[in-house]
């Protein structure tokens, strides 16, 4: 594991597992992980958008979001539930309750955008593929930060 992540894994993901969920089909996508922002349903797990107050007060998905679930469809697997921006909210990537996840590809700067917990989690080696929302930002930004594309 990079060391990266093993210094800062709390920072990265809310929830992860070995995989988190698996796969619901085959296809392109077999084989592959999928980090998903905090602020997709992902059934089973509760979305927090980065607010633990947020979180505490909501009750476990019963079904996926539709990207999530065509994704497992296709044959990715979930890796985890990445952090975001509190309620995905700034173009830096940091979060005050629960850290600022690390930057894979320079780890003395900012991750960035709100979908820095993804972008981080592909950057480390941690998923294949990081799924995210992209309103002014939030995806580009910790991709050009982290040598993402």
């Amino acid at each position: 594991m990079n060391e990266l992540v093993d210094d800062a894994i709390w920072r990265l993901r809310r929830t992860d597992g070995s995989p988190l969920l698996p796969s619901t089909g085959t296809g392109e996508l077999t084989g592959l992980t999928v980090a998903v922002k905090d602020v997709f349903e992902v059934e089973g797990f509760a979305m927090g958008a980065g607010n633990p107050v947020w979180l505490a007060e909501r009750t476990p998905a019963r079904h996926d979001s539709a990207a999530v679930a065509a994704l497992r469809e296709a044959g990715a697997a979930v890796a985890g539930l990445a952090h975001t921006d509190e309620f995905a909210y700034s173009i830096a990537g940091r979060n005050a309750h629960w850290g600022t996840p690390p930057n894979g590809a320079a780890p003395d700067r900012i991750p960035g955008g709100s979908t820095s917990g993804p972008a981080s989690a592909v950057a480390a080696g941690q998923a294949e593929i990081g799924l995210g929302t992209d309103t002014a930002g939030s995806v580009r930004v910790p991709a050009s930060y982290q040598g993402l594309w």
